[in-house]
């Protein structure tokens, strides 16, 4: 049985780079597509948001003179290529795939509402939620937290490069310890980064868990749906 019955399971746009440094790694995406069909297998309904860093980021593009609205339409329009390489991906293997974005883009993807995604989950297709919150000024960590309360999701998994929540940064403080589970509270207290305050916020007053723990280890998903303390769990 797995843990979860429906999840939100976060991705990094940085994290489909692999060892190229820009763009999409096939393998890395191959990889992630393996361990999603996997764990769909278990008979869990998935629905998947992906950033867009490894293409173009909003905040960063502003800095060097993009116009602020712009830059994070552009940044949407990044998380629509990602999102259209992983449903390729998982169609490839033989996993149903469905992409949604948050602007209207058809025939590219269908336009995003919480029915058309549940029923497409319900139905045997991965949902994959792209376009962020097809507003600037919010991060796709925002939009994950906003589609993972809209599909009514057991939990939002945030599968990052790192292995959990720490003390301080592990990549940068060698002393940094663990945390198995945390608080909202106390991510606030600590001042802790798991995501931005705003995605935060709105996990913690809609009552949804984060999972935070490496995708970038083979097999570490299904591990997860398994109930091994592979990561931090962060909840009220």
């Amino acid at each position: 049985m797995a843990r979860f019955k429906r999840i939100l399971l976060k991705l990094s746009g940085e994290s489909l780079m692999g060892k190229q440094g820009y763009g999409i790694d096939a393998d890395r995406l191959n990889d992630y597509a393996r361990q999603i069909k996997e764990v769909q297998e278990m008979g869990v309904q998935i629905g998947i948001v992906i950033g867009g860093g490894n293409i173009f980021r909003g905040l960063s593009g502003s800095q060097k003179g993009f116009d602020r609205v712009k830059g994070d339409q552009m940044g949407m329009c990044a998380t629509v290529i990602n999102s259209l390489a992983l449903s390729s991906a998982l169609e490839a293997i033989g996993a149903k795939a469905k992409v949604f974005t948050a602007i209207r883009m058809e025939p590219i993807g269908e336009f995003y509402s919480k029915w058309k995604a549940i029923e497409a989950m319900e139905n045997g297709n991965i949902a994959i939620m792209s376009g962020g919150t097809g507003n600037p000024y919010f991060t796709t960590d925002t939009g994950s937290s906003l589609r993972g309360i809209e599909i009514e999701a057991d939990v939002m998994l945030k599968g990052t490069r790192v292995d959990g929540v720490y003390t301080a940064d592990p990549e940068k403080d060698p002393t940094a310890t663990k945390f198995s589970e945390i608080t909202y509270d106390d991510i606030y207290n600590k001042g802790l980064k798991v995501m931005d305050l705003t995605a935060t916020t709105m996990c913690k007053e809609n009552n949804l868990p984060i999972y935070v723990f490496n995708m970038d280890i083979i097999g570490n998903l299904k591990k997860v749906m398994d109930g091994e303390d592979i990561g931090t769990l962060v909840h009220n």
